[in-house]
């Protein structure tokens, strides 16, 4: 007994070792910043004079009342309420098309996949040019068609639909994985019972695939909200959150608040009203979404 207490005592030791590095580059990088940017958000706190005046609420007070904030939440939303439907569709038909086990599916698979790996970067800048009015394959396309040039990235009322569309395309793959994966984790049995039974493919959908992907679904639209409501590498990249701010996201905002005017402690309060948003979403698709269906 005490030698096999020993060893317990030796392996939680050990593990402890294991998990020691993350636990505090987890402590330096995330969760402080994350508490000092709160207290720089009670802040006047500036990169330009390192004197900080504490102010209360005043940061907060004055961000719910400025238009500028309030329309990038708005962009925010609207991107986010196309993108997540539309997204989550388009992932959970790719995997219902190549999830069987098939050298076909396996290609198919690493194909859509693809997008997934090119840094996002790379993806914002392939995008740029493809948007370009002068000579962008859209337009060569459509000129092709002879339909007139479209200003896909200075035009207000298109403009967030392109970085909608470069999001859609370089996240789906990412998203028809954990579909694949959460299909093939349903037992090809109930599958067989439907059929002896005689139910239609889109009984069984209904039926079986749908209920059973529950779980999956719920992470996919949750992890989804959050990219949507977040994005800001490809409004840099891409527009520059522009043309007129159509493209400002909310991110992009806080970005332009902390480090272009150099007002640290209002974007450190607009960072955390965002956050409160975000996990307030999160909780609500959490509940709305919970599943008792086991299998």
């Amino acid at each position: 007994m005490r030698l096999s207490s020993s060893f317990s005592k030796q392996e939680e030791r050990a593990a402890l070792l294991f998990i020691l590095p993350a636990v505090v580059s987890l402590a330096l990088f995330t969760f402080y910043p994350m508490i000092n940017a709160f207290i720089i958000s009670f802040k006047e706190y500036s990169l330009i004079n390192p004197d900080a005046t504490f102010i209360g609420l005043t940061n907060y007070r004055n961000l719910l009342s400025d238009p500028k904030f309030v329309n990038s939440l708005f962009r925010s939303f609207h991107l986010a309420i196309v993108v997540i439907p539309v997204q989550t569709i388009i992932a959970l038909v790719l995997a219902l098309l190549i999830y069987r086990n098939s050298w076909v599916a396996s290609l198919f698979r690493t194909v859509y996949f693809m997008p997934v790996v090119i840094s996002i970067g790379v993806a914002s800048t392939l995008f740029k040019l493809i948007y370009n009015q002068d000579y962008g394959l859209l337009n060569s396309l459509l000129h092709v068609f002879e339909v007139p040039p479209i200003s896909f990235l200075s035009d207000p009322s298109i403009a967030l639909y392109g970085i909608m569309l470069m999001g859609m395309w370089k996240s789906a793959g990412f998203f028809m994985i954990i579909f694949v994966a959460g299909l093939n984790n349903i037992p090809s049995d109930l599958y067989e019972a439907a059929e002896v039974d005689g139910a239609t493919a889109l009984q069984k959908f209904y039926k079986i695939t749908l209920p059973l992907l529950r779980r999956t679904l719920t992470f996919v639209i949750i992890i989804t909200t959050m990219d949507a409501l977040k994005i800001f590498v490809p409004v840099a990249l891409v527009t520059g959150g522009g043309p007129s701010d159509s493209t400002t996201t909310s991110v992009f905002y806080i970005y332009k608040m902390a480090f272009q005017q150099m007002e640290m402690g209002y974007g450190s309060a607009a960072a955390f009203i965002l956050f409160l948003i975000v996990m307030c979403i999160s909780i609500v698709q959490l509940r709305l979404l919970k599943s008792d269906v086991e299998y």
